[in-house]
């Protein structure tokens, strides 16, 4: 395998590398099967994108009678609408499931959206973003960033307003952020200009409107930027499977997330 600090051809099963001295960089046998996993097969917005529709549509079958219940300030972004219950089962933050220390909620309410329009907006902005994004960090480094905005975000948000929340929007303006820290570094002005025109105008365009939660938007801002800066892609494109492992655990934590959501919520309406 090639060492993923310094690049040179090693054994697998090296404790240490003999050239500059990393510890265990074959993970014990891992790290080849981690490098073409976040390599090749990992496509990072084919993964979110599924993710939050079959979360949508699952939210939907789990309260239907809401479907067709029109309300709020926004109301043309409430169509087709999930109802309360299924997004508090499914990992929405905020509200009850903040009340109730479920910190977990922090990472899959990003998955969870409240309407058609409103899931169709992330998913044109991520899908625009998020293939530039992948390859300028890499595919693990890019899903940790998306995780950490967005948990930022609605960190913020709760410890501000501790309002119901749920979207991938603050882990967006994450991106948005992690971009411009990109494109500093490596003199893209052309793109950081661009994408500091875009931050405005959604940032100004989010105030206009009612019901967003722009709390959750800066807080994920901030977050992309400081995770952005932290996790600074290797100039050879190459991840360090220490990088890897958490971008799975950042999966796993998640994906475990939604069933203790589940199972909590469902235990309490069935108490009632």
């Amino acid at each position: 395998m090639i060492c993923p600090t310094c690049g040179k051809l090693i054994g697998v099963g090296e404790p240490r590398c003999p050239f500059c001295g990393a510890w265990r960089p074959g993970l014990y046998g891992w790290s080849p099967v981690l490098q073409r996993f976040f390599g090749s097969r990992l496509d990072l917005v084919a993964l979110i994108t599924g993710a939050c529709v079959v979360l949508y549509i699952v939210a939907l079958v789990l309260q239907p009678e809401a479907i067709f219940q029109v309300g709020g300030g926004l109301q043309f972004l409430s169509f087709l609408s999930p109802g309360t219950r299924a997004l508090y089962q499914l990992g929405m933050t905020g509200g009850f499931a903040w009340s109730q220390g479920w910190w977990w909620t922090l990472l899959t309410a990003i998955y969870l959206h409240g309407g058609l329009l409103h899931i169709l907006f992330n998913m044109i902005a991520l899908r625009n973003l998020g293939q530039a994004f992948s390859q300028a960090y890499g595919a693990a480094r890019a899903f940790i960033i998306f995780s950490l905005a967005g948990a930022i975000g609605f960190l913020v948000s709760n410890l501000i307003s501790a309002h119901p929340s749920i979207g991938a929007s603050g882990s967006i303006y994450g991106v948005i952020a992690a971009l411009i820290v990109y494109g500093r570094r490596h003199g893209h002005h052309m793109l950081t200009n661009q994408l500091w025109q875009w931050a405005i105008f959604m940032f100004a365009l989010s105030f206009a409107m009612s019901g967003v939660n722009n709390w959750a938007h800066a807080g994920g801002f901030a977050g992309g930027w400081v995770a952005g800066t932290t996790l600074q892609p290797r100039d050879d494109g190459r991840e360090h499977p220490a990088v890897q492992v958490l971008a799975l655990a950042l999966i796993g934590v998640t994906a475990v997330g939604f069933v203790l959501s589940f199972v909590r919520v469902t235990s309490v309406l069935m108490m009632r």
